[in-house]
């Protein structure tokens, strides 16, 4: 016979497996025929986008490009600095141990080097080399039973615990466009170099929405048809809507933005203007905090009961974390002598992460590319800038699992003759949240019994290891008739050796 239960439902949302992969992308750009040779590389970057992504069996394809920007000096007599912008597109397959098709994905890709080869005058070999990392999760509805509603002499070992359910995840891509206007003492000759970062991220929770903003802040270095280096900048609002059904206010939500295809170019017909489009994609998981009865064990006086048992790992205690950091430097390049300084990109990269009780304690750099005015032209130069902080809460201890992203929120750099004083505004983005075994009970089922329950005593002396709750299960007596016949307080409390008197229940047949 099923006895009656109550169940509740718990979405758990949990990392199957992650691998990062290094890869290079390689090909040739051949320098467009309106175009002086090439002499020499001043700098190279590149931003670069995911258009498609495909979790299979043990395996995450990604598709993507990478828009490279190429800086050189133009062989001619007057050594002008020309740029050439081209597009190379990547599959790369990362092994993930675990994952199945159909299953969540989240990935990330970043440039951590480009070099370029003169070939000829009018060919560049460029290679970029990729970390590309992959994080895949599964989302399974789990029904733990929580309450027995038909319980007659049923014993049961109850146990509160605050989890964390997933409500859902869903993603939108949206459009971020604006056209630009340069200064109109400006007639535009080309692109040179584009930087694109998402800032200012925000949300609104509404009905069965979720509402996430955005700044795309675009920074643009251009030459004129007189050959001056000019730049200009902008910030796009970004805007969507994500689905999520019965989402509420309280909920705990995880939102991420993806450049997906990248368009910057000058507008046709109009020298003075820029077109800029990017396509972003926002993914959002959403998490409630539910407080459940766990029943760990339970047993019966007088018939036997079957239950399966199994264990389940979910998430719990999960917060998000902001904090600022403040990096200040001064940069000493003796070549400027007070000259321009045309272009800066701080890139912030966490070279080690340690997790202690109440802190997490960060070590990185700031990877930052100065391309600047020297007498006789322009140059470009990478400096590597050390940073510490440290993020403290009481929620954090050393069983966390920590998701961080670092945002640069302001960059200013200041040009005071030889030296370049730099300051930097990071913030830090923490995702923390642990991992809660639970030894859930499947379907409960007695078996009918004919054997009548005839009350007895026994004498127990404790074992290590040994609780009230255990020691009741084995003598089928309850742990109320053991606390109140040996006149104990505290039922969590006793010792081994303990000489215990055990109301016990016999079995035996009715007569007939």
């Amino acid at each position: 016979m099923l006895l009656e239960t109550e169940k509740e439902r718990v979405c758990i949302n949990q990392v199957v497996g992650q691998n990062m992969k290094e890869t290079e992308v390689e090909g040739d750009v051949i320098v467009n025929d309106i175009k002086p040779d090439v002499l020499n590389i001043i700098s190279a970057d590149g931003i670069p986008c995911i258009y498609k992504k495909e979790v299979m069996d043990g395996k995450v394809r990604i598709d993507g490009s990478i828009n490279t920007y190429i800086i050189y000096l133009a062989d001619d007599e007057n050594s002008t600095v020309r740029s050439l912008n081209t597009v190379l597109d990547f599959t790369q397959i990362i092994d993930v141990d675990g994952c199945t098709s159909g299953m969540t994905s989240k990935e990330s890709v970043k440039i951590k080097n480009i070099e370029c080869k003169v070939l000829n005058g009018r060919k560049i070999n460029v290679k970029t080399t990729l970390n590309i990392s992959s994080r895949v999760y599964s989302n399974d509805n789990v029904e733990i039973i929580s309450n027995i509603n038909n319980l007659d002499d049923v014993q049961v070992l109850n146990n509160e615990k605050k989890v964390n359910s997933l409500i859902g995840n869903g993603n939108t891509r949206v459009y971020a466009k604006d056209t630009i206007s340069i200064d109109a003492a400006d007639e535009l000759a080309e692109i040179m170099k584009v930087n694109v970062r998402i800032i200012d991220k925000d949300i609104k929770l509404s009905y069965n929405k979720v509402l996430a903003k955005a700044d795309a802040d675009v920074s643009i270095l251009y030459l004129t048809e007189d050959n001056r280096i000019k730049s200009v900048n902008t910030k796009i609002p970004i805007m969507g809507f994500v689905d999520i059904e019965n989402i509420m206010d309280e909920a705990i939500c995880d939102v991420d933005y993806q450049i997906k295809n990248l368009i910057i170019k000058p507008n046709i017909g109009d020298m003075h203007s820029i077109y800029i489009e990017a396509e972003i994609e926002i993914s959002c998981f959403a998490y409630e905090t539910k407080n459940i009865n766990l029943i760990e064990d339970l047993y019966s006086i007088s018939s036997e009961l079957n239950f399966n048992q199994k264990e389940i790992m979910t998430m719990a205690g999960k917060q998000n974390l902001k904090e600022d950091c403040e990096i200040k430097e001064q940069i000493n390049i003796p070549e400027m002598d007070g000259n321009r300084l045309y272009n800066v990109k701080a890139v912030p990269n966490i070279l080690n992460e340690t997790v202690k009780n109440g802190k997490i304690i960060y070590e990185g750099e700031m990877s930052i590319e100065l391309l600047y005015e020297i007498n006789n032209g322009v140059s470009s130069r990478n400096v590597e800038v050390p940073f510490n902080f440290e993020i403290m809460s009481d929620v954090i201890d050393e069983n966390c699992a920590v998701n961080t992203d670092i945002e640069v929120k302001r960059d200013d750099f200041i040009v005071n003759s030889s030296n370049i004083d730099a300051n930097i505004e990071l913030e830090f983005n923490v995702s923390v949240s642990r991992t809660e075994k639970l030894n859930i009970i499947n379907e409960i089922s007695r078996e009918e019994t004919r054997d009548n329950n005839i009350y007895s005593m026994v004498i127990y002396f404790v074992k290590p290891g040994d609780t009230i709750w255990k020691i009741a299960k084995k003598f089928k007596s309850t742990i109320d008739d053991i606390t109140r016949i040996n006149g104990i307080e505290d039922p969590n409390k006793i010792y081994p050796g303990q000489q215990l008197y055990i109301p016990k229940f016999v079995k035996k047949d009715i007569a007939v």
